[in-house]
Formats: C-alpha cells, structure tokens, sequence
C-alpha cells in the first residue's frame, strides 16, 4: 500500500468534515420513507444525491429503478457510481441505503427529527447514523481521491440503494435479479448495515428471520355473556405464553453470534374491539424470530402450528398463522475471506483495534448477496442508535470510517 498516499488521503478527509456534515444535513431533510411505512419512497432523496455527486467529480452515475406503483415517482431508485482503479479485476463496493425509518412519536425528540443539528461532536436527526453516517463516508472517501487527482488501486463502487428497511425488494435484491453482472466474486462487498461502538466487530453471519402473523377467530359476543362467545384476545394470549416455551426446543447455543442464541419475540398487537364491554371475535398479533441457521424455519413452523393446534381446542377457536417474513439464513462469508482480511488491516491501522468476525441476530441488506454466494461483510463503528428517538452519530466516526473506505480502495491485491 502507499502509505504516503493514504495520508495525502486522510488529510483531505480531515478538511472534509464541514462538507460531510452539510450533506448529512441536507440529507436528512428529505425524508425517504417506504410506502410500507407512510412515504413516498426515496426519489427526492435520490434525486438530491445525485445532483451532488455529479457535482462532486463523480462523472459515472446511474439509477436502477425498480418499478413501483404505490409512489409518485412510479419507481425506487438504486445509484450505482463507479470509480475505475488501477486494479480492474476487483471492486471495492460500499453499499449503503437511502430509506429511512418512520420517527414515531414526536414527543420523544428533542427536536424535530428532519431538521438534523449538531452538538457535542454528534448530529442529531432521523438517519443521521442509519444509514447516512456511511453513506457519506463512503462518498467523501471516494471524492477524495478525485479531488487529489489520484487512481485508488482498487475501483471503487458506491451502491445507494432503496427499500432496505422493508425487505429490499425494490433495492439490493432488485440489482440482485436484474444487475448481477455489477458485482464479482473477486470484489470486496462491505455493507455497512451493522456494527459496534469500538469498530471491532465485522459481521459475517445472520440468524434466520422469520415474522409471522398470528390470526385468532373466534365469536364475539357482551362482556357480562362471555358463554356464548369465544374470546380470541384470551386465546391469543394463552398462544403467546405457549409460544414462549419455543425458545426452549429450539435452544442451541452458539458463540458465534450475538446473543448466541435463537429468539422469538411477541411484538405488534393490533387493536380488536373499540369498547370495553364486548369481548372479541378477531385479534392479531405478531412474532419476531431470530433463528440459528442450524434450524430449519419449517421446524418452527410446525412447532408453532402445534401449539396453535392446542390452544384452538382448549378455547373452541380458529388460528391462522401467516409468515410476513421467511429468510431462511444463508451460509456465512468465510471467516477467511478477503474482505474480511481486509477490513481487519484497515481497522486496524485507522481506528487501532483488532476486529473480530462475528454472527449477529437483526437482518441486514448484506442477506441477499450471501443468498447468492458472494463474500459480503458488515461493518461500520456505530452506537446503535437506528430507529430510536434521537437518533444521532459520532462526527468523528463518519470520518474514521471514511478513512477506513479509503484504506480498502488503496490496498493491493495480496
């Protein structure tokens, strides 16, 4: 590696900062939501960023846009920006999302969450760290090299794609099934999805994931007669509690993730009845289960059918069980890999800490090119802040992992 290089690089990286915060400013006022939760998809956001990076030097930009009726826009966009590099047979690729999660109730922000602020070496607002803390390290660690007028040794690809928060449909799996040929199995894919607080931890496993909804019928009738109904709330609830016990046959431990072991978590209950006084015939609620790969979601499929099978005899009661998610988690990237191999040299030298692989159990966009057997990692130093009130990140881990981006485009082929 030229080590000379790489600090011509990290010193514009440092002049860098009041510009990456401007965008990440900018960013957040344009608020990227799914359809799915509220929004009108990503095509301003889109459309913004890519302004910018032509603007910025980046003379290679193109949008995948997958067809979508529910916006106005009538698509989702998915920028592909690319840098050539001295080396051609491999690209370093940072794929980052634009869409950003709903920031729920208002009172718990200080502020409103799509004005973004800085204070105390953090911005505040909603996506500042999920995803755009590496969206915009990775940009300006790629305009960097055009502003010094150098080659990085690898090609550099930037990926900034849409519906990462439902599923990705519309994004990484869309450029999956329409686009594969962008992506090689001699290039180096960091999805910067996940990570920790110290930048130590390099993902390269998931668990499983399944959502299931749980439907319960039963009749509705007067509260002060519930002999001639069937309450669906009261044999939901026994359903939940029966569900509880799956944690107990599924319980391999595996040290490899975090936490090792599978979980299936009760989460969403959708309103029955309006009144007090009538006990209801229909209630629905959800399950959120992290599986270890070793089980397979048919497994606990029909360990849940079992136990819904029971508690509709006890209570005289129908259940339907409808899977909202199913991913049924691929093999993991090789400990060994080389982008794994990579990652820990550039931790290393930037941030001064020896990185581990691990497994983790939340999903990430990284699922879909391990579906397709390319080595992908995980990676960014982050404080866990995506999806809570006040959402914020560290200014100086934009800038680290930046550095971090820059160190992969630099390194040789070894």
């Amino acid at each position: 590696m030229d080590k000379i290089l790489l600090e011509k690089i990290k010193r514009r990286l440092d002049d860098s900062v009041p510009d990456m915060i401007r965008l990440q400013l900018e960013l957040t006022a344009i608020p990227a939501l799914a359809p799915e939760n509220g929004g009108d998809g990503e095509s301003d956001k889109a459309a913004f960023l890519k302004k910018f990076l032509l603007s910025a030097g980046f003379s290679d930009v193109t949008d995948y846009p997958a067809l979508d009726s529910r916006v106005t826009s009538g698509s989702r966009p998915n920028l592909i920006t690319v840098i050539p590099g001295n080396n051609s047979e491999r690209t370093v690729w940072i794929l980052t999302h634009l869409d950003v999660v709903p920031p729920g109730n208002l009172d718990l922000w200080d502020r409103n969450p799509y004005e973004a602020y800085v204070k105390d070496g953090k911005i505040f607002g909603r996506g500042t760290e999920d995803n755009q803390q590496d969206l915009v390290a990775s940009l300006f660690a790629a305009k960097a090299f055009l502003d010094e007028g150098v080659r990085p040794e690898n090609t550099v690809g930037l990926a900034f794609v849409s519906d990462e928060e439902t599923g990705s449909n519309k994004g990484l799996k869309y450029l999956l099934e329409t686009q594969r040929s962008l992506f090689r199995h001699t290039d180096l894919i960091v999805v910067p999805d996940s990570g920790s607080s110290d930048g130590s931890k390099v993902e390269v496993a998931e668990k499983s994931m399944l959502w299931i909804r749980f439907r319960t019928v039963g009749k509705q009738c007067h509260a002060s007669r519930p002999e001639l109904g069937q309450n669906a709330f009261l044999a939901a609830s026994h359903l939940v509690v029966k569900l509880s016990y799956l944690a107990d046959s599924f319980n391999f431990s595996d040290p490899l993730y975090e936490p090792p072991v599978s979980t299936f978590q009760p989460t969403r209950k959708d309103a029955n009845v309006p009144n007090i006084n009538t006990i209801p015939g229909d209630d629905v609620f959800y399950l959120d289960c992290r599986v270890l790969p070793r089980y397979p979601l048919s497994e606990v499929l029909d360990a849940m059918r079992k136990a819904a099978g029971d508690v509709e005899r006890t209570f005289g009661v129908r259940i339907e069980i409808s899977p909202v998610e199913q991913v049924q988690a691929p093999p993991p990237t090789p400990t060994d890999a080389p982008v794994v191999k990579a990652l820990e040299r550039a931790i290393k030298d930037i941030y001064g800490v020896s990185a581990e692989p691990v497994g983790i159990g939340g999903g990430t966009v990284a699922a879909p090119f391990r579906q397709v057997a390319f080595p992908v990692a995980v990676w960014s130093r982050i404080d866990l802040t995506a999806h809570q009130p006040n959402e914020f990140c560290f200014i100086e881990n934009m800038l680290g992992d930046a550095k971090v981006y820059a160190h992969l485009f630099l390194q040789g082929s070894d």
